[in-house]
């Protein structure tokens, strides 16, 4: 009993609208530490001005079908590890490696799989996007050249909201799909809800913004997948350089990719997104698909908040996810 306490489960969940899967995580028995789905989000912080102050709609209880982990996690332990980690095997759900999978963290950019998924489900490629003066008012990352007045392709900005991770991208394309930020920020955690996301609230729609919005490595890897099956933004997160139309002198805008995994060139690499602040650190949600020795088609994603070094850390455990299924 002592270790059935203590085991953490693999979850998943047909969902009953659209029959996808649904990843999770919880703790058998109610150990210690809350399940991570399942609860309602805590008490909403207060957010900054021109933010959304609601909590997101409650999710409602699901009922999981449990798979216990025993056995069945890889030993790898990292020098100095994230302060929150997990590696999932995105077509059957199991988990392979977690650390502290439960613990809600702020996530930084990360945020914008939420802002790119929504954006993608309601746009054209082409469909023309003003560029705001409050794109332009951004701070941190940012595409840079972005013409003030002039409209860009949705195309164009998705790529520039999931590669150099442009805060100003952000919010042109949330002005556009929601008519404000502050309305678009409650599509998120709407969102959020209907894909059982149940310990995240988003806050902006850059994630540059900390206070008020947090998630999970498990909600991260639900989204994380929701994302990749979407083929616009799954052929969007695995470019690592491209040129885009932009209404700018020459009339392209060069983007490159901050995934640490594109760019060291690891095998079957193909997202997702990476994020930082002073208070969320070095995060990243990474994901990699190999065909195996049985000619099957089989994806890992991991998940790393505030890791010291998630490049480095996301492909050491993707190589051990990979070779324990040889």
């Amino acid at each position: 009993m002592f270790l059935r306490r203590h085991l953490i489960a693999a979850c998943c969940l047909l969902a009953a609208a659209g029959g996808a899967a649904v990843l999770a995580l919880g703790l058998l028995d109610g150990g210690a530490g809350a399940p991570v789905s399942g609860v309602a989000s805590p008490a909403v912080a207060a957010s900054p001005p021109g933010e959304v102050a609601d909590a997101p709609p409650t999710p409602q209880p699901h009922d999981f079908g449990r798979i216990a982990a025993e056995g069945g996690l890889l030993p790898v332990r990292l020098r100095r590890p994230p302060r929150s980690g997990l590696l999932v095997d995105a077509s059957s759900g199991r988990v392979l490696w977690r650390r502290e999978p439960e613990r809600r963290l702020p996530i930084a950019s990360v945020t914008k799989m939420m802002t790119a998924l929504i954006v993608a489900e309601r746009t054209r490629p082409r469909e023309p996007v003003a560029i705001t003066r409050e794109a332009l008012a951004y701070t941190g990352s940012g595409v840079g050249m972005l013409p003030k007045g002039r409209r860009a392709q949705a195309e164009t900005l998705l790529y520039g909201l999931m590669l150099p991770s442009g805060n100003d991208a952000a919010i042109a394309l949330a002005q556009h799909v929601g008519g404000s930020v502050r309305r678009f920020v409650r599509i998120m955690n709407a969102r959020a809800a209907e894909l059982g996301l149940t310990c995240t609230r988003f806050a902006s729609p850059s994630g540059i913004v900390d206070e008020g919005g947090w998630s999970c490595a498990p909600d991260l890897a639900l989204l994380a997948r929701k994302v990749l099956e979407v083929r616009r933004l799954a052929r969007i997160v695995r470019t690592r350089l491209t040129t885009m139309p932009l209404p700018i002198r020459g009339g392209r805008v060069w983007l490159a990719n901050h995934n640490p995994l594109l760019a060291m060139g690891y095998p079957g690499a193909d997202g997702v997104k990476t994020g930082f602040t002073d208070a969320a650190g070095r995060c990243f949600v990474g994901s990699a698909t190999r065909i195996g020795r049985d000619g099957r088609r089989r994806r890992l994603i991991v998940v790393l908040l505030h890791s010291p070094n998630p490049g480095k850390q996301a492909a050491r455990l993707l190589d051990a996810g990979f070779a324990a299924a040889r």
